[in-house]
């Protein structure tokens, strides 16, 4: 399994490219913008986009969503939660940040915590996490956690937008806890790191372990 990164649009966000090399077989999370540059490298590395997953629905991670799908006809995935914020994306980032984007295509399957998918011949799990917005979730694969804006190196996401909670965001966290500590973290914004060196450093673990 290989994991490709690209920080994409004015908020930095971080898109991720999971596949297996041998079958080509992955999927995108997190396509927030800069649609060319994503498409360029599944173009390049012959790659079967199956899903399109977002962690949440806030614009700056669906911003490319539209253009992905209609290229490689990917099935999006959503927490249905998040599906209110996911439709109003557009409203909001012109709204409050100025930002321009599409309306994006419905969601083809709406998740559950829970939820596993066998996607690049692994297992594929849905973690329910909310708290940064109702429908956040991270998603476990083969010892990787992709936290979204749930939980980001020595942070975690605000609380402060429509939706948030940071009570939950708390409970959410204690839940990635139970996981292995050297669970490899992949956050929507800034560098990976470990789920031990977390849970040992990070101030919001420090309210809740």
């Amino acid at each position: 399994m290989k994991i490709k990164k690209f920080e994409v649009g004015p908020l930095l966000v971080n898109c991720y490219i999971v596949y297996d090399e041998n079958t080509k077989d992955g999927f995108v999370i997190d396509p927030g913008d800069e649609p060319d540059l994503i498409l360029d490298f599944i173009k390049e590395e012959e790659l079967i986009i199956q899903y399109i997953i977002c962690t949440h629905g806030h614009f700056d991670h669906i911003g490319a969503v539209k253009e992905i799908k209609d290229e490689t006809g990917a099935k999006i995935i959503l927490h249905r939660e998040d599906l209110e914020i996911y439709r109003n994306s557009p409203q909001v980032a012109m709204q409050f940040f100025g930002i321009e984007i599409e309306p994006q295509p419905e969601p083809d399957t709406l998740i559950e915590d829970g939820d596993t998918f066998m996607i690049v011949n692994r297992e594929l799990k849905f973690i329910y996490t909310p708290g940064h917005s109702p429908g956040s979730v991270s998603i476990y694969i083969e010892g990787c956690l992709f936290t979204g804006d749930t939980l980001f190196a020595g942070s975690v996401g605000r609380t402060d937008l429509f939706g948030g909670d940071m009570q939950k965001l708390l409970i959410s966290l204690k839940k990635i806890a139970n996981l292995p500590s050297d669970t490899l973290i992949f956050p929507g914004h800034g560098p990976k790191t470990k789920l031990g060196i977390e849970i040992k450093s990070n101030p919001f673990y420090h309210e809740i372990i």
